[in-house]
């Protein structure tokens, strides 16, 4: 059964942050379970994500809502295992609106790694705006 593979000793990073106002618009906002809260990366194109897990998992699935106008067009997933390279997963195309939306991710290899890569943004000036960022999936032990 899948479960929420982000935990507290997940490490993340993200490519920027909107005036560098991370007390406001910081990492930590889409991992909160706030509505009201969110990630706002700054402007400029490939904005990511980088997320680091405390032991190798299989991933099922990527949920993610977006702030409608602000969210990634065109976007992919890579993992790797701790310290190898990362190799791209899977391409997906979110739709540009508010909604929580779900991609099932299927024969993925055991990461410790992921980067989620958002290739363009819906906003002119290539900002994204998360307001929660799950990954669900197996942790191996």
């Amino acid at each position: 059964m899948a479960e929420s593979l982000i935990c507290d000793n997940t490490q993340s990073r993200v490519s920027s942050v909107l005036n560098r106002d991370v007390k406001q618009f910081g990492k930590k906002f889409m991992f909160d379970s706030n509505e009201e809260t969110c990630w706002n990366s700054d402007q400029g194109e490939s904005q990511w994500v980088v997320l680091e897990f405390p032991q190798p998992v299989k991933v099922f699935e990527l949920r993610i809502q977006f702030q409608g106008g602000f969210s990634g067009k065109s976007c992919k997933l890579e993992g790797s295992a701790k310290e190898e390279d990362l190799k791209r997963i899977v391409d997906f195309y979110p739709e540009d609106n508010n909604c929580l939306q779900s991609f099932p991710i299927q024969d993925v290899p055991l990461v410790q790694k992921l980067k989620i890569v958002f290739e363009n943004s819906a906003d002119f000036f290539g900002r994204i705006i998360v307001y929660t960022l799950e990954i669900l999936g197996g942790k191996v032990l």
